[in-house]
């Protein structure tokens, strides 16, 4: 059962998870691997529940890794076993921020509004 993953590219052609992704390969090599090799598990449908996974509310999942501080992917799935990662973000506590769990739901309806019929 393998899943593709892909990255919420905005209206404007921007794609903000390569965006993390590059900053956080530049800031932090070791968090950058451990988030990469997470979302390639997330390919394989046994890594998508806790402790790599968590769902948070209304379709929408966080990839988790605990570093230095902790690096989030929120993703959302779509038909055909398809996996699209739309947020990125790195923070010290537990608590997701109000403002990054709405940006990552905005862009989730923003795809969703676009690309589903």
């Amino acid at each position: 059962m393998e899943f593709t993953v892909e990255f919420y590219v905005n209206a404007a052609g921007r794609t903000p998870v390569q965006e993390f992704l590059d900053e956080l390969k530049q800031s932090d090599p070791d968090d950058f691997a451990a988030v990469l090799a997470g979302l390639a598990k997330l390919r394989n449908r046994q890594y998508h529940r806790e402790p790599l996974t968590k769902a948070i509310n209304d379709g929408l999942f966080e990839l988790r890794h605990i570093g230095k501080l902790n690096s989030r992917v929120f993703w959302f799935f779509v038909k055909g076993r398809r996996i699209v990662a739309v947020h990125g973000v790195r923070n010290k506590g537990q608590a997701i921020p109000a403002r990054d769990l709405d940006t990552a739901l905005a862009r989730m309806n923003d795809w969703q509004a676009r690309h589903e019929t």
